[in-house]
């Protein structure tokens, strides 16, 4: 297997802010198309089965696409990829099925801390158990900081009345999101090594992804019945095209910073976006600015002593 080069912690995680920036976005773009059309679902299958035409294409068309696709399959039919590393998508449907749900309602910064949460808990253990393709990544009081830091910002968030304009489930979901994003960021990193390929480990979460949705939107069509017309105006439909970049740098960057780094400086970029965003288009269950000013700097500090010298074993 070819030997990862590390990168500079600065590039590593101006990568990892420039995911965080595009999943903020992302967030906005399906919170509107859900409401938009009625149904937070089918507004995650239209945002995923666009990135999976795409990526098709490309695919299809550049060499090296169709060379990891061969590998792909020939690690599939050997079983040297186990069926694990090709369900990182699922997380991925659930993420923009919490956008469609709850980004809107909640805006960006407050649905952002829900995600830092569960994306926080989870990175720290699946780099402890050597989950992610960085293998086992020491547990420094740097890292543990970092990570407290990130919680602080999220009990920030809940302050003042956000509880009593959003119901809890909208909370829960968005944390959950943030389990899976670990997870999938773990996943699809290993396969990308694995294949050799990071274009070919986002075509496989997309796919996976499609399905997942493309089966729950089914059911939610049968129990809720027809949603609105879909929207005219195109802005609406780039969340797909984002989440192919973002999911693409993930697969490229975990494998040199490990989950966690990688998922603290996405949530620095998520959070400074979301408050950008969020000023100009705000959100009916929004957090007050105060909150909004204190989670950012927080945020930021959690990324900062999570970097201080980081170590692998």
């Amino acid at each position: 297997m070819p030997r990862t080069r590390r990168l500079p912690a600065f590039a590593a995680i101006g990568g990892a802010i420039s995911i965080g920036a595009m999943t903020a976005v992302q967030a906005r773009i399906n919170g509107v198309l859900g409401v938009s059309i009625g149904n937070g679902v089918v507004a995650g299958l239209v945002s995923f089965g666009s990135g999976l035409l795409l990526l098709v294409v490309l695919v299809g068309v550049v060499p090296s696409g169709r060379a990891g696709m061969a590998r792909l399959w020939r690690g599939i039919r050997s079983r040297s990829i186990p069926p694990w590393m090709l369900l990182g998508g699922a997380c991925g449907a659930l993420t923009v099925t919490t956008q469609g749900l709850t980004a809107a309602v909640l805006g960006v910064s407050l649905f952002t801390v829900g995600v830092v949460a569960g994306q926080t808990l989870h990175g720290l253990i699946l780099d402890r158990l050597g989950f992610g393709p960085a293998g086992v990544v020491a547990v420094t009081m740097g890292r543990v900081a970092g990570g407290a830091l990130a919680l602080i910002a999220v009990g920030i968030s809940l302050g003042g009345d956000v509880l009593a304009h959003a119901p809890l489930w909208m909370l829960i979901l968005p944390f959950a999101a943030g389990v899976g994003i670990a997870w999938q960021q773990a996943a699809n990193g290993r396969l990308a090594q694995r294949v050799e390929s990071p274009a070919i480990a986002t075509t496989v979460s997309f796919i996976a992804g499609t399905v997942v949705l493309a089966v729950a939107a089914g059911i939610s069509l049968l129990v809720g019945g027809a949603t609105n017309p879909l929207p005219a105006d195109p802005w609406m439909y780039l969340g797909g095209l984002l989440g192919v970049i973002y999911i693409f740098l993930a697969a490229a960057l975990v494998a040199r910073t490990g989950v966690l780094l990688l998922g603290l400086g996405s949530v620095l970029g998520q959070l400074v976006t979301a408050v950008i965003i969020d000023a100009i288009w705000p959100a009916e269950a929004g957090p007050a600015l105060w909150q909004t000013v204190a989670m950012v700097a927080v945020a930021v500090a959690s990324v900062l002593v999570a970097v201080i010298r980081p170590r692998r074993r």
